[in-house]
């Protein structure tokens, strides 16, 4: 089940906040959290219900291990103590393993040593990159004792199985949300402030992503030779706001839903395409992913404080993980070592010319945020440098094949309605929204001018619900990139 869809918005999650809020009235906490646990493996379990097996194991594993590792802890057993965060760790990164990427290490092994080994192919459930990351990022915080584990399964097993963040995050450290699992409430301006966010989310997947997407997709399934620099600079800056708003819209909707409950997730975006530097640009896109690296990775092998040649082995070993995190293919890898080379580069040559312009710096950026988005979406490292070779111009403005790039690119959708939802794109890239509210709230002194606004805006808010239902209603192109992660 995904959050942009009708079964989902009109169907499980009406259903969810009556039953929550019913449980709360008669049982308290323990009953709110007990609804959330059982409706998220509902949630869970409604398209691949074999996986839930795979959740309820973790769940168990880190569970007691958390609670193995305090007692050894309490007891000064500190043999005991790594043992048991030993068994936390493997046991994840096997489960991981398995499922993500044994077919991958075998066609690896097969292609470097000409070896015919038998790939298993097993499907990849849905959001174990997320919960497992989480689930062991809990036994990480009690080995260390930056938090106490949880008493009470069933309050761990919806920290773990929480279906807002369950997909495709953000990533819920459990230090984030320790306190609110215990006691917490909702109010109405809390909900109402989370359902805000949720419609801005699914505006911003269903109107703004889905329409990028519908040009994209189908333009990425011919040669790059075929469509030119024209037809390539069109396919990927559709498919660069698509990954934004189809990832940031889903953000939006977990934090808005986890709002409504009366959790507090973290931001994971914080409009990532107006960065100056590749740098900046990672900390401002995927915040929970990057954090998670750099707090787990990246300071345990020492960070920054070390010399030279070790750092740079931490900043590759943590931009291998984070492109291998991404999927099981090298052209992930390729990625995610992209980026590890460029902050490099921007650390040791380009940081004092970025300095001198903000638009050339912003420009510098935006080129190599996009070229990272080509080794991203194509399938291979040798696709992804003929598409960058045609966007410089290996192909021609109009691409060498038969058919011309314009002819493709009216095939593909593109449209006076993709223009507009361009524009738009653009415009919600950046913080205009935070910068209108600002204006509107220094300029309205009188309460009912500024009461007038505020309705506006939830008026707004309306209509792009609306509009965003509509779109679902009428079976529009829905995909969702990272329910492949």
């Amino acid at each position: 089940m995904i959050f942009a869809s009708q079964t989902f918005l009109f169907g499980f999650l009406p259903l969810f906040f009556i039953l929550y809020l019913a449980a709360g009235k008669f049982f308290g906490l323990r009953g709110k959290n007990t609804v959330l646990f059982f409706m998220s493996l509902i949630f869970y379990a409604w398209g691949e219900p074999v996986y839930i097996v795979l959740m309820i194991y973790s769940s168990v594993l880190d569970y007691v291990c958390g609670r193995m590792i305090y007692s050894a802890d309490r007891q000064g057993k500190t043999g005991k103590k790594k043992a048991f965060l030993c068994v936390s760790m493997v046991g994840n990164l096997a489960l991981l393993g398995v499922f993500k990427y044994l077919g991958f290490f075998t066609q690896t092994v097969n292609s470097v040593f000409h070896l015919s080994i038998p790939v298993f192919s097993l499907a990849l459930p849905v959001g174990i990159s997320f919960y497992t990351f989480q689930t062991m990022s809990y036994s990480l915080d009690v080995y260390r004792g930056t938090i106490t584990p949880q008493k009470n399964f069933i309050y761990f097993g919806a920290y773990v199985a929480m279906f807002p963040q369950l997909i495709a995050g953000p990533v819920v450290r459990y230090s984030d949300i320790a306190r609110e699992l215990d006691c917490r409430t909702e109010n109405l301006n809390g909900f109402a402030s989370g359902a805000r966010k949720l419609i801005c989310g699914l505006a911003k997947k269903v109107l703004i992503a889905n329409t990028m997407a519908a040009v994209a997709d189908p333009l990425f399934e011919n040669p790059a030779s075929s469509l030119g620099v024209l037809g390539t600079w069109i396919a990927i800056i559709a498919y660069t706001f698509q990954i934004f708003f189809d990832f940031s819209g889903y953000s939006d909707m977990a934090i808005g839903m986890g709002r409504m409950m009366g959790f507090n997730y973290p931001e994971n975006f914080n409009y990532p395409y107006i960065s100056r530097s590749v740098t900046e640009f990672w900390r401002r896109w995927h915040i929970t992913m990057s954090t998670f690296f750099r707090d787990y990775v990246y300071i345990p092998l020492g960070g920054s404080r070390c010399s030279v040649i070790k750092w740079l082995r931490n900043v590759f070993i943590v931009w291998f993980l984070t492109g291998l995190w991404h999927g099981a293919a090298w052209h992930y890898v390729a990625w995610g070592l992209y980026f590890g080379v460029l902050l490099v580069v921007e650390k040791f040559l380009l940081r004092k010319l970025l300095e001198k312009s903000h638009v050339i710096s912003h420009i510098y950026a935006m080129l190599m945020i996009i070229c990272g988005w080509v080794i991203f979406r194509c399938d291979s490292v040798s696709d992804a440098l003929s598409f960058i070779g045609s966007m410089f111009g290996a192909s021609g403005l109009y691409g060498n094949d038969t058919v011309p790039s314009p002819v493709l690119l009216q095939q593909s959708g593109v449209s006076t309605v993709f223009f507009v939802t361009l524009i738009f794109a653009v415009l919600f890239s950046a913080p205009i929204i935070p910068w209108l509210k600002n204006k509107l709230e220094s300029s309205c002194t009188k309460l009912a001018l500024r009461g007038a606004v505020y309705c506006t805006a939830d008026f707004v808010l309306i209509v792009l619900l609306v509009l965003s239902s509509v779109q679902l209603a009428l079976g529009s192109y829905n995909p969702f990139i990272y329910f492949d992660f």
